[in-house]
């Protein structure tokens, strides 16, 4: 698609289309960079911080399970073998054993005793001697106790973090309703969590020609058929009318792409359990949208007809339809 043809899609009308959101210039005028990935999240690395960035509590919290076991793992192993290193200097009568315990190397001998030490197992095979080594034994203690502490905590506060698991259509469709088109894409929560008062705010982002001929990325915010639900118990299908007040009103699937659309959701909602606010993140590109396609129904029917529950497996399916004469 050439620039002459974007400068043919449609003018609209939009409060403040030129705001990024957010994102800033450079961000907004990278035309390959998503800006919000399907998980939610952003594509942009802050760097130069190093460790004490991972370090944060926020992140801590908020890392995956695999990292953060990961890095609870290494710090372990790093203060034990900090302490072997201290034991071993106490020289070769710091540390007596009092049975053979098959351990003759230095160090091994003091890294054992040292996760015997921070974990208070406490077998008696490996005695300290000497006041240098019984001031590291209490030492090590201290540490040890407050780190069990510091890690309770962090397990603890990752369980008990209020997190929005909505489940996003794999792709969004441009369906019809009456003679408008519709854009449309379906979510559901995959907890047994009820979310209440959930809001949406859906917005499009595409390049456009400014007065000197430079496309520029703008940001247009969508209305919906249904902008909030109360109660969030089953599937919602959030749709946005095309009609003449909407900003994709004649724009045809080529020139969507061209223009490197992208639409971006917010869902805002408060978690029943918790009393607290949840929020989720997502977006659609151009080219994960189907046209002429509307979603299956995911409605499990009992034999007497009654709605009985939801069919995940069919929660992405979509079929063809025809386009209305």
């Amino acid at each position: 698609m050439t620039d002459q043809e974007l400068k043919e899609i449609p003018p609209k009308l939009a409060e403040d289309p030129s705001s990024d959101l957010g994102f800033g210039r450079v961000v907004s005028e990278q035309r390959q960079l998503r800006l919000l990935n399907r998980d939610g999240s952003f594509n942009v690395q802050k760097r130069g911080r190093g460790l004490r960035t991972f370090l944060a509590y926020s992140n801590l919290v908020s890392t995956t399970w695999s990292r953060f076991f990961i890095f609870v793992a290494a710090v372990y192993l790093t203060l034990n073998g900090c302490f072997a290193v201290l034991y071993d200097a106490c020289g070769p009568g710091g540390l007596v054993n009092t049975l053979n315990t098959g351990i003759n190397t230095p160090f091994l001998k003091a890294f054992f005793f040292s996760i015997h030490t921070s974990a208070t197992i406490g077998y008696g095979s490996t005695v300290p001697v000497g006041l240098a080594t019984n001031i590291l034994v209490a030492l090590e203690s201290v540490v040890s106790l407050l780190g069990l502490a510091v890690v309770t905590g962090l397990v603890f506060a990752r369980f008990s973090r209020p997190v929005a698991d909505i489940l996003f259509s794999q792709n969004a469709v441009m369906s019809w309703i009456g003679n408008h088109r519709a854009f449309e894409f379906r979510i559901i929560n995959a907890r047994n969590n009820q979310i209440i008062d959930l809001h949406v705010r859906l917005l499009v982002s595409r390049f456009e020609p400014n007065a000197s001929g430079t496309l520029i990325r703008r940001y247009y915010p969508l209305s919906l058929e249904r902008e909030s639900v109360v109660f969030f118990p089953l599937s919602w299908t959030i749709v946005h009318i095309i009609d003449k007040d909407s900003p994709l009103y004649g724009v045809t699937q080529d020139q969507l792409c061209a223009a490197g659309a992208e639409f971006l959701i917010l869902l805002t909602g408060m978690d029943e359990t918790f009393s607290q606010v949840v929020n989720a993140r997502s977006s659609y590109r151009a080219n994960e949208i189907i046209w002429d396609a509307k979603f299956t129904d995911i409605f499990v029917y009992d034999p007497e007809g009654r709605m009985a529950g939801i069919d995940l497996k069919r929660f992405h399916d979509t079929a063809r339809i025809s386009t209305p004469p």
